[in-house]
C-alpha cells in the first residue's frame, strides 16, 4: 500500500476543498474522474439518459468495442459508491464487449430523488435504462449490493438478463445488522487499495449518509437468498479471498441456492474486485462468457 505524506501542523483543509480534491483523485492505473474530460483520459466517455424522471449517468469506453456475438456487459456498483471504480474493470472488457457502467439513482451523477430508492426502484431503473438504451438483453456484472439490485432485476425482468456475474455478493446473513455490515465494511477497507478507499469515501460523501443508510436497511430487508432461485440465468459468483465483507461459506451457499451457478474466488482480492483485481475478473468473465454463450448472434446496439 502507497503511504501518505503527512499533512503539515498549520495545514488546514476546509471541507469544501477536501471534497473537491477527493472527488478528482487520479489513480495511478485507471485515472479515474467523473467530469467529462476525465472520462476520457480513463478510456471512458460519459453520458446519460432520462429514466422516469431521473437523469442515469453512464460511463462507456472511448472507443466501444465492435459487434461480437456476447451480449452487452451492464456494470453495476455497490452501496455509496459509483461507475467510477468500475472502470478499471470496463476497460479491460472493451475490447472484446460492449460495455455500460450505471450510476444508480441518487448515486454518483446520477439524479435522484431527496429520499433513497428501494432496490426495486433501483433495479426497475436499470430496466428502463436498458430500454431507453435499446438493449433488449445483457450480461449483468455487480459489485456488492449492485448484486442484489441484479437479483431484483432478474425477479421483475428475467427476460432482460441473459448472464450475471456476483462479485462479492451481499448481505451475508452471518452478519444479519446494519451495524455488523458496516463493521466488516471497515474491515476491508485496509484490504482495498489507498485510491479505492479515496473514491469511495468521495461518492459516499456525494451520496450521504441518510441515503446510505436507508438503502442498507432496504438490502437487508430483502434476502438476497429469497432471490436466488429466481435467477434462472446462468451465473457466475466471484469471491475476493482476501476481503471481510462476503465469507467463503457465503459465497458457495449463494452459488448452491442458484439454478446455474459456478464459483470463483480471486485468492488476493478484496471486496472489490472489480477495481483492485479487473485483470484476474476480466479473465474470468471472459472465460465465463465464453463457456456459457448460446447466443450465437449478433448483439443488439
Amino acid at each position: 500500500m502507497r503511504s501518505v505524506p503527512p499533512v503539515p501542523e498549520k495545514t488546514r483543509i476546509g471541507a469544501k476543498t477536501l471534497f473537491r480534491q477527493l472527488v478528482h483523485i487520479d489513480d495511478e492505473n485507471a485515472q479515474i474522474h467523473p467530469s467529462h474530460s476525465g472520462c476520457a483520459r480513463s478510456g471512458a466517455t460519459c453520458t446519460s439518459a432520462l429514466v422516469d424522471g431521473h437523469r442515469i449517468h453512464v460511463r462507456i469506453p472511448t472507443h466501444q468495442s465492435a459487434v461480437t456475438h456476447h451480449d452487452p456487459i451492464v456494470l453495476i456498483h455497490g452501496l455509496g459508491v459509483s461507475s467510477r471504480y468500475m472502470v478499471p474493470t470496463l476497460v479491460r472488457l472493451m475490447s472484446t464487449l460492449r460495455v455500460y457502467a450505471l450510476d444508480l439513482p441518487g448515486f454518483g451523477h446520477s439524479s435522484g430523488p431527496h429520499t433513497a430508492l428501494p432496490l426495486t426502484a433501483l433495479a426497475d431503473s436499470v430496466a428502463g435504462w436498458m430500454s431507453a438504451a435499446g438493449l433488449s438483453r445483457a450480461t449483468l456484472l455487480g459489485n456488492s449490493l449492485g448484486c442484489q439490485v441484479i437479483t431484483t432485476l432478474a425477479q421483475r425482468h428475467p427476460d432482460l438478463v441473459s448472464r450475471a456475474i456476483l462479485v462479492s455478493p451481499t448481505c451475508d446473513p452471518s452478519a444479519p445488522s446494519a451495524i455488523r455490515q458496516i463493521a466488516r465494511l471497515l474491515a476491508d477497507a485496509p484490504r482495498e487499495h489507498p485510491s479505492e478507499v479515496a473514491l469511495a469515501t468521495a461518492d459516499y460523501l456525494r451520496a450521504g449518509p441518510r441515503r446510505m443508510w436507508h438503502t442498507l436497511l432496504d438490502a437487508l430487508n430483502s434476502p438476497v437468498q429469497d432471490q436466488l432461485a429466481h435467477l434462472n440465468s446462468p451465473t457466475l459468483v466471484v469471491r475476493g479471498g482476501h476481503g471481510a465483507m462476503v465469507s467463503q461459506e457465503w459465497a458457495e451457499k449463494v452459488t448452491a441456492l442458484l439454478p446455474h451457478g459456478h464459483l470463483a474466488v480471486i485468492p488476493d482480492a478484496p471486496h472489490a474486485a472489480n477495481y483492485d483485481a479487473p485483470e484476474q475478473l476480466a479473465a474470468l468473465v471472459t472465460t465465463f462468457l465464453t463457456e456459457h454463450d448460446d447466443t450465437a448472434r449478433t448483439c443488439p446496439t
